[in-house]
């Protein structure tokens, strides 16, 4: 559990170091949004023990970071369609695919750290045992994996859809979402 904390600690703070040094901007409501998944990831699933006690928590988690996915995956090709030295102007439904699959590769990748961390820690995020320790074989023991990925894909999709939707009829839903290049100070006036 302490380890998980003081994971989540760092992951907290490792999107300003990052986006700072690149001079991006992380929207206000997108990091509302990660840092709520934060805290219902760590604080109330694993110290508060949600993810035993609150049916489908851990899929709730998942479906909602399927979909925080798509929208970093969504913000990555905007910030490539708007960089000058990219020539290079993306479809929509180009746009929504990469944010799809982006999204389901980063939930496969989070499902390989588990596996690890379940091996090398002598965890449970898998879920491969009961809470009284008693190991689940066979279809049991890959239920939640399966779930997760299954969750996360439905997450990434309805994003996904959304994002088409928006960028292919100029709705701007999407675009609050979306990181954005800081502006230098000759260019705001």
């Amino acid at each position: 559990m302490l380890f998980q904390c003081l994971l989540g600690i760092l992951v907290l703070l490792y999107p300003n170091m990052i986006f700072r040094k690149k001079k991006i901007e992380i929207p206000s409501n997108l990091y509302l949004l990660y840092v709520i998944f934060l805290f219902c990831a760590i604080f109330l699933g694993e110290v508060r023990n949600f993810y035993h006690v609150v049916p489908y928590w851990d899929t709730i988690l998942h479906a909602f970071s399927g979909g925080m996915s798509a929208a970093l995956g969504f913000s990555f090709i905007s910030l490539l369609n708007d960089d000058e030295k990219v020539h290079l102007k993306l479809t929509p439904f180009f746009v929504a695919f990469f944010a799809f699959t982006f999204a389901l590769t980063l939930g496969v990748v989070w499902e390989i750290y588990e596996y690890l961390a379940d091996g090398a820690l002598g965890m449970n995020m898998q879920k491969f045992a009961l809470m009284d320790g008693t190991l689940l074989i066979g279809r049991n023991a890959l239920n939640d994996t399966m779930e997760d990925l299954i969750v996360d894909g439905i997450g990434a999709f309805v994003i996904s859809i959304i994002g088409y939707i928006s960028l292919k009829h100029n709705k701007g839903w999407i675009e609050k979402l979306l990181l954005k290049r800081k502006k230098h100070r000759r260019e705001e006036m």
